[in-house]
């Protein structure tokens, strides 16, 4: 950012008094090639003029706590101090600013956006404590102001405090942007444009003694309204209907129309100048005299304390961690059960992107859930990547290879693996089924779902939920309260920050990370993982780790797989418990679920041993498997199913004439033909064991399938082909990556660099030359020397040890001017550290525009 970027509030003072400040900081030398620490300049002795003074009298540590807070500043990294200061003014950097105040810091730059500028600290203290106090405020209000100074929104002593230009424009009150504190302009502002007579005649009314000029006019009157006495004994002559017509305008908004013959209360009150006209019909009631009948506030009400989050129940820490593993073991169920009802390629994707209604229907069928909670298991697996479009001409959803991976895992780290992807999850759920900006339905899984606020909000309700006593649920409506109270600035009608902490509530609870509303063991372990404390305590970082640390607090409290089931006479088996992987996805073919819970209730049907035996299974294999885990004896009517199924399975042979049946029972294939179900299927004999026909291969073996038969499907060279459950997988696909809410934050690193960076940056800006001690080049121009002059200056710098200011032009033509001490000078080239670039530098002579001594 060069010196174009630079505005008035960066280089010009805003006041008329203060005294000027003296050298901002000393030279900075190296000795023989040696890296120096450069000391932060002082700060003047004087206050600050600018907020760019202000800033340059800070301290590392409040530099690096700025870019924390506003991380948009860095972006670039400022060329020096007066950029940055450029920069903390412009508007989207106050407005982003100004969104994260709390409540009460909030109020305090209100207040002062209507104090005098600059204003006094008791003047800012009487505007929100009132006349008659509040010691709340009292006490809340040095750290609010501290707010605003780490933000760079206010500036200047207590003396002497100042809001940023551009936040007092955001802030002040206005025709066309009201202030939140419903107040109005100033009595000098409502008669800027007021004639002079007119100002004259409401001096007279209100017993004033007639000026000479209307700038005295103005602020007799001012005087009258500011003071209490006067104004009190000015009220007490006015009708009691007039009072009742400033009591609708003092809490705002201070407009009001009036007709062209006002009533004789609303006459009074503009005669007397305690309404004065902003337009031929309307009238407003001035600053002052507003704030007299508000007692001195700025606001009605105040909020310098967050309020607390009310604890609703208390339970044992046992019983929230059981029932939210219990819920976490669900969640996992849900998951697998929807991807395997996609195994072999789920729904088609919208044109637009996404899932249709009725998809989204039959999936909450599938699962027995709501649609919305059908959206967030979807949701949820797509944002940990498990599920994908395969991209193909016609595009359709279906899970993906990271799936199988997932599902070798063990239960606790595949939890955790959701638990983490959702917490970082821009993806909304809830907004499934509301309408966009331009009428669209927003579809599961399609675009515009992305919310940048909602991984801060679900751990910010997270956080809530954790300082409350251990295995206590909060009061609903006090923890909205609460993220209402932090951010105050993107509350309204459609407040989305408290629509996301209620649905984060109902998630975590879904997910299994809080138990009957509180925050559970691992629930807290996730919380600790992901903000980044327990990375930095165990030397590992990133959503690995985080996943990790919550996976082993969650894995005592899930139930141990089991490697049994209990087979029954009437055709089912009963799953004690979770069943292991292996044992799970081989029942899952052999049967069907019939119902889940506690424990799962499987049953066989011909159809699910057909399944089994399609992929590759043998009536043999299926017996022995069901022999090695069932406690009980496998059933007799069990046997006969699985031996009366196999016996008839590939009797007929389907493959591809467009597609042909084939058998060496010549009886069944005249059955066939003969049996009037097969008239679809359009059959017709080739040779006595040959049957073709033009549907497909995958038609005709559904067609006969649904006639009772069993046939299998063979290959070109005769073999039977084995289907398998997990056939369509999509390529490899990235989850989707959250959409940052802003510029991330910085690191500790970074911050040390920038501030740095600056610091050296700004050393270059204000060093005062031996040519110029009138402190340096405001104007940007660089250092012009000739190439002698630059050569003796450069070798006597090196001599001496000393540092001097140099103009450069790199290769690509960029200018810069730079700071630094030479140690070496041969070849065309100097050597020597660079205070701008803080390191080791070699520059060609024949780049350098100029060199000028430093004083």
């Amino acid at each position: 950012m060069g010196t174009g970027e630079r505005n008035q509030e960066a280089h010009v003072s805003e006041g008329t008094t203060g005294a000027t400040s003296g050298a901002d900081s000393a030279s900075r030398t190296t000795g023989s090639a040696s890296r120096t620490t450069a000391s932060a300049p002082r700060a003047a002795a004087s206050a600050p003029r600018t907020l760019a003074e202000s800033l340059r009298a800070r301290p590392d540590d409040s530099l690096a706590a700025l870019l924390r807070a506003r991380p948009d500043l860095l972006s670039p990294v400022p060329g020096d101090l007066t950029q940055l200061a450029t920069r903390a003014g412009t508007r989207a950097s106050v407005v982003r600013a100004l969104e994260r105040l709390d409540t009460f810091a909030l109020q305090t730059a209100q207040a002062l956006a209507v104090a005098p500028d600059p204003a006094p600290y008791e003047a800012v203290r009487a505007l929100l404590a009132g006349d008659d106090g509040d010691a709340e405020v009292e006490r809340a209000l040095p750290g609010a102001l501290a707010a605003l100074r780490e933000q760079a929104l206010v500036w200047g002593g207590d003396d002497r405090l100042r809001l940023v230009r551009t936040a007092r424009e955001l802030l002040a009150p206005s025709p066309t942007h009201p202030s939140p504190t419903g107040l109005g302009p100033t009595v000098a502002e409502a008669t800027a444009g007021m004639s002079p007579g007119r100002v004259q005649e409401i001096l007279q009314a209100a017993g004033l003694p007639a000026t000479h000029d209307p700038v005295s006019a103005v602020a007799a009157l001012t005087a009258l309204f500011t003071d209490r006495e006067r104004m009190a004994a000015l009220l007490d002559t006015a009708p009691s209907d007039a009072l009742t017509v400033l009591d609708r305008l003092v809490w705002g908004p201070p407009y009001g129309e009036v007709s062209a013959d006002p009533p004789p209360p609303v006459r009074w009150l503009r005669d007397h100048g305690l309404l004065l006209p902003a337009s031929a019909r309307t009238v407003v009631l001035p600053r002052e005299v507003a704030l007299h009948l508000r007692a001195g506030r700025a606001h009605r009400t105040t909020a310098p304390v967050a309020p607390a989050v009310a604890p609703l129940r208390e339970y044992r820490p046992q019983v929230v961690d059981a029932a939210a593993a219990g819920q976490a073991f669900t969640a996992l169920t849900t998951v697998e059960d929807l991807l395997a009802e996609w195994n072999e390629g789920g729904p088609a994707v919208l044109r637009a992107g996404g899932l249709s209604v009725r998809d989204l229907k039959r999936t909450a069928t599938a699962l027995d859930v709501s649609e919305p909670i059908a959206a967030f298991w979807l949701e949820l697996a797509y944002a940990t990547g498990l599920l994908a479009s395969d991209g193909e001409a016609d595009e359709r959803y279906a899970p993906t290879p990271e799936y199988d991976e997932w599902l070798d895992l063990p239960p606790a780290e595949r939890w955790a693996r959701l638990a983490v992807a959702w917490l970082a999850a821009t993806r909304t759920a809830g907004l499934v089924g509301e309408q966009d900006s331009k009428g669209r339905t927003l579809s599961a899984l399609g675009p515009d779902l992305d919310r940048s606020a909602a991984p801060e909000v679900r751990h910010r309700v997270l956080a809530l939920l954790d300082t409350l006593p251990e295995a206590t649920s909060p009061e609903p409506q006090s923890l909205l309260a609460r993220l209402r109270w932090e951010r105050p600035a993107r509350s309204g009608p459609d407040d989305l920050r408290s629509r996301l902490a209620e649905w984060a509530l109902s998630e975590a609870e879904l997910l299994g990370v809080t138990g009957r509303g509180a925050l559970t063991t691992h629930g807290r372990a996730l919380l600790t993982a992901t903000t980044g404390a327990a990375e930095r305590e165990s030397g590992r970082e990133g959503p690995a780790s985080a996943a990790g640390l919550a996976a082993r607090a969650l894995a005592p409290h899930l139930p141990e797989p089991v490697d049994h089931v209990l087979l029954q006479a009437d055709l089912t088996a009963v799953a004690p418990g979770p069943l292991r992987r292996p044992l799970a996805a081989m029942l899952g073919v052999l049967a069907d679920i019939e119902s889940k819970g506690g424990a799962t209730v499987y049953r066989f049907t011909a159809q699910s041993v057909r399944r089994a035996l399609d992929a590759g299974r043998t009536a043999s294999d299926l017996q022995a498997f069901l022999t090695e885990h069932s406690r009980t004896p496998v059933p007799q009517p069990l046997s006969y199913l699985i031996d009366d199924v196999a016996r008839r399975h590939g009797h007929l042979r389907v493959g591809a004439a467009s597609a042909y049946v084939r058998c060496d029972d010549e009886a069944m294939l005249g059955e066939i033909l003969a049996d009037r179900r097969s008239q679809a299927l359009r059959l017709r004999r080739l040779a006595p064991t040959v049957l073709a026909t033009t549907a497909e291969p995958a038609a005709l073996l559904d067609g006969l399938r649904s006639m009772g038969y069993a046939p299998a499907a063979e290959s070109a060279e005769g073999d039977v082909l084995i289907t398998r459950a997990d056939a369509r997988r999509t390529p490899r696909r990235t989850a989707p990556a959250p959409v940052p809410d802003g510029p991330p934050l910085p690191d500790g690193t970074l911050l040390d660099a920038a501030v740095r960076a600056i610091r050296a940056g700004d050393t270059a800006a204000t060093v005062v030359r031996k040519d110029k001690p009138e402190a340096a080049r405001a104007d940007g121009s660089l250092p012009r020397t000739s190439s002698a002059e630059t050569l003796a200056t450069v070798q006597a710098a090196v001599m001496t040890g000393s540092a001097v200011w140099i103009g450069y032009v790199n290769a690509e033509g960029a200018a810069s001017q730079r700071v630094i001490a030479p140690v070496r000078v041969e070849g065309g080239f100097v050597t020597g550290y660079d205070h701008t670039a803080d390191e080791i530098r070699t520059y060609p002579l024949h780049r350098i525009t100029g060199v000028s001594e430093l004083a």
